[in-house]
């Protein structure tokens, strides 16, 4: 957990991390504009997650952190939450320094969720969640802003994916994951399966209709077993890197205090796809 070093940084925090691609888009944009400050990334156990903010919040150069799995829920034990994170999405993936140079929690997964679907309708649609975590709860959070229809979480716990339906006054059900989907207009996997280092995610897609939106939040590796078969179906797809560059440039105008250079999008996506 060493943090050597005497410019201003920010970290991205997990276990594994070594898959994160968060160090690559934070270090483009602190190099196109010119700032003096690094982005790495930090492995973090899940015993080490209470040492680890303890550590960074008294070194005056961190300016704070994204966190990602397994971490997005447990952290929120160890940080400040004046926007009630806790009771609204119900898991922190951004850490930072407030005005008083307290270090407080909040969320850009929902944000950054949204942002590729803002075009697009979904009022009254169907709509299907693999996985019930941390991710899924921001997802959970934008969807239930956007006035959809009946939504199917497939997961393993059903009664905690039923809490999270209740949590976010979202109408649906449950199924397991051998359970056929239903024909749903989106479907998004929130789960980590499929990512480097899980188990692969094995989904019938043929019930979706023909105008179905698949949506995999996974980005290690981009082009996932998900997103193939959702393309040889002929369905549109969109991949992990939308939602990962559009939670970080929210996190990275907090941590920086500098918009990032949206307008370079297309250079920095074959950058990370290189």
């Amino acid at each position: 957990m060493s943090a050597a070093g005497t410019r201003p940084y920010a970290e991205v925090i997990g276990d594994p991390i070594s898959h994160s691609k968060s160090p690559l888009i934070h270090g483009f944009w602190l190099e196109a504009l010119g700032i003096d400050a690094d982005y790495r990334a930090c492995q973090v156990s899940a015993d080490g997650l209470g040492e680890y903010i303890a550590l960074r919040s008294a070194d005056p150069l961190w300016r704070g952190c994204n966190v990602t799995i397994p971490h997005k829920i447990a952290v929120m034990d160890h940080v400040a939450d004046p926007g009630a994170v806790r009771d609204s999405i119900g898991a922190i993936n951004t850490i930072v320094r407030d005005e008083h140079d307290a270090v407080m929690g909040t969320n850009t997964d929902a944000g950054g969720f949204y942002t590729p679907l803002a075009d697009s309708d979904f009022s009254g649609a169907d709509i299907a969640i693999v996985g019930a975590g941390g991710a899924a709860r921001a997802v959970l959070f934008a969807l239930s802003r956007m006035d959809v229809g009946h939504v199917t979480l497939v997961a393993r716990n059903p009664l905690k994916a039923m809490g999270l339906l209740a949590a976010f006054g979202l109408k649906g059900a449950v199924i397991g994951m051998a359970d056929r989907l239903p024909p749903a207009a989106l479907l998004v996997n929130t789960s980590p399966l499929g990512m480097t280092g899980f188990d692969p995610l094995a989904l019938d897609l043929s019930p979706l209709p023909e105008d179905a939106v698949v949506y995999d939040i996974v980005y290690a590796p981009l082009e996932t077993a998900l997103l193939r078969d959702a393309r040889a179906r002929g369905l549109e797809t969109i991949d992990g890197l939308d939602m990962l560059i559009g939670q970080a440039a929210l996190a990275f105008e907090m941590f920086f205090s500098a918009a990032p250079p949206r307008a370079r999008d297309a250079e920095l996506r074959a950058l990370l796809t290189a």
